[in-house]
């Protein structure tokens, strides 16, 4: 998280420092683009609304964490699996030398770790729970035995984006130029994620939803090679709202909440121009 901070005070100085010195010629209107990549996921702790017949609760202040992938040939680059780690795909079009609309999918991942405890306010009365009566903001051990709750195929955030565009620095310049540049952008969308939750003593789901919205600002440095292929770091911010969760095969089962997340982003791509 420091380090995150620091790229985004670096990242401001060196676009406030390129903008002076820079002359940009005027080459991306009417590129495309696309890239892919890989995400590091950070959460805000959130309150986490159940109901369905015979109970409504609320648990408050719900950790969670990203499930990251250990990095291997498999599945990393294999083309079968290579979904399976939290990744970032968008594709874009420059409208403006300096601006860009783009649209993909960043698949993160949210897991409740076990074990923890949190407070509980709600009525439980489900046939067979053990876990049935009045909570008033009580503790409760958030166990398999309770709960199991996970957007881990995952926390899908499908999103559009408005972006600016900066070139800072060409290192070269004829055949084989390399280009250090700046983006900023923000974007909105909605979540699709595949929650994997069992509930009590109900059936386990692992469906996809609609399940919300979300909002997010970014920043990044690339270094563009031959005007064609570029290398990435991002940070980006959010806001997720889902109150639309499915946790069990019923459909008036559902559950609501509320956070906000942070990535850090490793990206590769390639950028074409249409026509002439």
């Amino acid at each position: 998280m420091k380090n995150l901070f620091v790229f985004i005070g670096l990242a401001f100085s060196i676009v406030g420092i390129g903008q002076e010195e820079v002359l940009v010629s005027k080459t991306n209107k009417g590129k495309i683009f696309f890239y892919w990549g890989w995400n590091r996921g950070y959460f805000s702790n959130s309150d986490i609304h159940f109901s369905g017949e015979g109970y409504d609760f609320v648990l408050e202040d719900v950790k969670a964490n990203d499930r990251q992938t250990r990095f291997a040939l498999d599945p990393y680059f294999h083309p079968v699996r290579i979904t399976i780690p939290q990744t970032n795909f968008k594709v874009g079009y420059f409208i403006h030398e300096k601006y860009n609309i783009s649209f993909g999918v960043d698949h993160m991942k949210y897991v409740m770790p076990q074990g923890q405890e949190v407070a509980i306010a709600g009525d439980i009365d489900v046939n067979g729970s053990d876990y049935n009566k009045t909570y008033q903001n009580e503790t409760i051990e958030l166990t398999s035995q309770f709960l199991k709750f996970e957007h881990t195929d995952g926390l899908n955030y499908v999103n559009i984006e408005i972006n600016r565009f900066d070139n800072l620095i060409r290192l070269f310049d004829g055949k084989f130029p390399i280009d250090i540049n700046f983006t900023e952008g923000v974007g909105i969308g909605a979540l699709y994620p595949k929650t994997n939750a069992r509930l009590m003593n109900f059936e386990q789901h692992d469906d996809y939803n609609v399940a919300g919205f979300g909002l997010n600002a970014k920043i990044g440095l690339d270094i563009s090679i031959f005007n064609h292929f570029f290398f990435r770091i991002e940070g980006k911010a959010g806001y997720i709202n889902m109150p639309n969760i499915r946790t069990t095969p019923l459909t008036t089962d559902k559950a609501s909440q509320q956070f906000f997340f942070l990535q850090r982003n490793l990206l590769f791509g390639g950028v074409f121009k249409i026509g002439k």
